[in-house]
């Protein structure tokens, strides 16, 4: 039978009506499984739960009842149809209260249960694409990143997409966005992922000594090579090899980096002995990788055989919706760490936040937290614990945001009507002067989230309005 079709459990003491209803079934695209009581019914429904149940109430070891509100309170995606003989008004009440979808009286017609059946499974299928979707959405974490912003969310799908391939990895995006947190959510969702991942930073390393860290190097191949020793490529051996900031290579070494790609095999430094490894080459930089191609720092056919599945990591200024979230994050752990009382920050401190450029990224936020957990202690960061440069922006617009100047109201046309857009900043203009220049209380009475007034104003700044 097709593993695809849906399944469709029966948990019925009579073995007779059983067969009945698998009778109704036959010839439906539905995989039929009958078990006749309550104790193989939950084992079935925890080991592999169906698209929909047609649960019988009176059962020999328990009431089937008990079963539909397991299903309901561990939230098995399941639709059940509950049949019974003995059907009551508060029977079906209880029944609908714990999620039952439909609920059907002994006897019954081929035709009632095949309708019943269909829109049950019609139904937990949709209710899956509506989970799979909000988790494709609406994921806030995932892998190491934190944040749920439109750029982030499209990282997300292609790291998904891209990870069960052995197809190179391409990174591209600004110092301290989040390159490697990239190139090791990729090897954690892939099936290498009980594999070595091994990062090596091209730009960290001496250009003499980079050759002898990615291929490894024999006893005497030069002056102060004392032993054999394993480079990274043999260590990443069945996983991942991530070479960060590839840029940094000289193209000597391009050279024979291009050759592993293509061969998957490379000589130690000193030996003339071929090795073999069955790695995942994942490479990144903080450069714009055509320009450097064009300007003969890169060679061309490398660049071709590693850009095989680019991936952009956005900066934190594209993704201005993640900022508090990751401010937030990185505040609660800092604190546990250094045993302080920080819980949250000032309207002030949010505001200065949101509208700074972050130049260095998650890196530069971090760092920045990190600063203010060292040396002060306190359950809500101030403005005036703020390190430089953000000292400096805080002092600038430390004015009570309810004394800015307000939008400047647009011309009334012939039949009273203004642009939406104006009514919004005047209405959202308004609600922070009335509490006061607190944006969270501002945005509670306008019912939208603090982080969509603070977007807002940054971009009535950008536009000068």
């Amino acid at each position: 039978m097709s593993s695809n079709k849906p399944r469709v459990l029966i948990i019925e003491d009579s073995p007779a009506l059983a067969e009945v209803y698998r009778s109704y079934l036959r010839g439906e695209p539905y995989q039929v499984k009958h078990v006749g009581d309550g104790k193989s019914g939950m084992a079935e429904l925890e080991k592999d739960p169906p698209e929909a149940l047609l649960l019988d109430l009176k059962l020999p070891d328990m009431d089937g009842m008990e079963i539909l509100k397991h299903i309901h309170d561990r939230q098995i995606p399941t639709s059940v149809v509950i049949i019974t003989g003995h059907a009551s008004v508060d029977v079906a009440i209880d029944a609908m209260r714990y999620g039952a979808f439909d609920f059907i009286e002994k006897p019954f017609s081929a035709k009632r249960v095949k309708v019943t059946l269909r829109n049950a499974v019609d139904r937990q299928n949709l209710n899956t694409l509506v989970e799979r979707i909000r988790d494709d959405f609406q994921r806030d974490h995932y892998h190491g990143f934190i944040g749920s912003s439109l750029a982030l969310q499209a990282v997300y799908r292609i790291i998904d997409s891209a990870a069960p391939s052995k197809a190179t990895v391409f990174i591209t995006g600004e110092s301290g966005s989040g390159k490697e947190v990239c190139a090791e959510a990729i090897h954690r969702q892939s099936t290498r992922r009980d594999k070595p991942f091994i990062p090596l930073n091209c730009g960290a390393i001496p250009r003499d000594l980079m050759e002898s860290e990615i291929f490894g190097h024999v006893r005497g191949a030069f002056t102060g090579a004392s032993r054999d020793r394993e480079g990274a490529a043999e260590m990443a051996d069945g996983g991942t090899l991530f070479l960060d900031e590839i840029g940094e290579m000289d193209l000597d070494l391009q050279t024979k980096l291009l050759r592993f790609v293509q061969t998957g095999t490379f000589q130690r430094v000193g030996s003339t002995q071929l090795i073999k490894v069955d790695v995942r080459f994942i490479c990144a930089t903080n450069r714009d990788p055509e320009l450097e191609v064009a300007e003969g720092r890169f060679r061309e056919d490398l660049f071709y055989r590693l850009h095989v599945i680019p991936i952009h990591i956005p900066s934190l200024r594209e993704r201005v919706d993640d900022i508090l979230m990751l401010a937030n994050h990185f505040l609660r752990k800092f604190a546990a760490e250094e045993h302080k009382a920080f819980r949250e920050f000032a309207p002030e401190v949010e505001a200065v936040f949101m509208d700074y450029e972050w130049p260095g990224n998650i890196r530069q936020l971090q760092n920045v937290l990190r600063n203010v957990v060292v040396l002060y202690d306190a359950e809500q960061v101030t403005v005036d614990m703020l390190p430089p440069p953000l000292n400096g922006i805080a002092k600038r617009g430390a004015a009570p945001l309810a004394t800015r100047k307000p939008a400047r109201p647009a011309e009334i046309g012939p039949q009273g009507i203004r642009p939406l857009h104006v009514v919004e900043k005047e209405a959202i203009e308004r609600a922070i002067e009335f509490c006061e220049g607190n944006i969270p209380r501002a945005a509670a009475l306008l019912e939208v989230s603090p982080s969509t007034i603070y977007r807002k104003r940054q971009a009535w700044q950008t536009e000068g309005a």
